[in-house]
């Protein structure tokens, strides 16, 4: 199985690569002839001058022709780079296009999926019972708030519980047994007036008197 693991994702060259492949390359190779001529532009001028500094004017006169040949053709490699670099970018440009195209395609295709999945009508009816669900729980929460209770109602809710409060007291107090249904048990008379306090009994006073004297 190891060859299955060696295997390296190939990726599929277009003619569009290729094309860009070939500008970019003869790109290289017309820079690389204009590095070589302005070098040599340098040397046959240093050459003309050491020419006419030896009066060899002639020969002077047929190097200044030739660098004047090479800095004509390095113009037209200017242009011609330009229009390279040009094409370069239109091409990539132009592959990018392809690439959002195809993506776009892609993208459409999978929202027509996802349309045929669910119908408008499914979307309505999903909406309908969130809207339900809703205003269902608002209810709730109005109810567990207070929030639809007028004043009236909460006075009302108010006496019923008060009503439950004391119904619940009463059953918890012991039965009292009234006289009237159980003869046998007899109260004490209660008195109707309260007795009057006995006066202190006087001193005699005599013999106080007598034993003082």
């Amino acid at each position: 199985m190891g060859h299955l693991f060696s295997k390296k994702h190939q990726t599929k060259v277009t003619e569009q690569d290729k094309a860009v492949l070939q500008l970019k390359t003869t790109r290289d190779r017309i820079r690389q002839y204009q590095k070589r001529s302005e070098g040599s532009l340098e040397k046959d001028r240093q050459l003309a001058k050491k020419l006419l500094h030896d009066g060899k004017k002639e020969r002077a006169k047929l190097l200044l022709r030739k660098k004047r040949y090479i800095e004509e053709q390095l113009k037209k490699t200017d242009g011609t780079l330009e229009n390279i670099e040009k094409m370069i970018q239109d091409i990539e440009f132009a592959q990018i296009e392809m690439q959002v195209v195809d993506s776009l395609k892609v993208g459409n295709e999978s929202l027509k999926q996802i349309n045929e999945m669910l119908s408008i009508e499914d979307v309505e009816r999903i909406l309908d019972e969130t809207q339900e669900a809703a205003e269902k729980q608002r209810e709730i929460d109005a109810l567990l708030s207070g929030g639809i209770f007028t004043e009236e109602d909460e006075t009302a809710v108010e006496e019923e519980l008060d009503a439950l409060i004391a119904d619940a007291v009463q059953k918890q107090l012991p039965e009292v047994p009234a006289a009237a249904e159980n003869p046998e048990v007899e109260l004490p008379n209660v008195p109707e007036t309260l007795p009057e306090p006995e006066k202190e009994k006087e001193k005699p006073r005599e013999k106080v008197a007598l034993a003082a004297s």
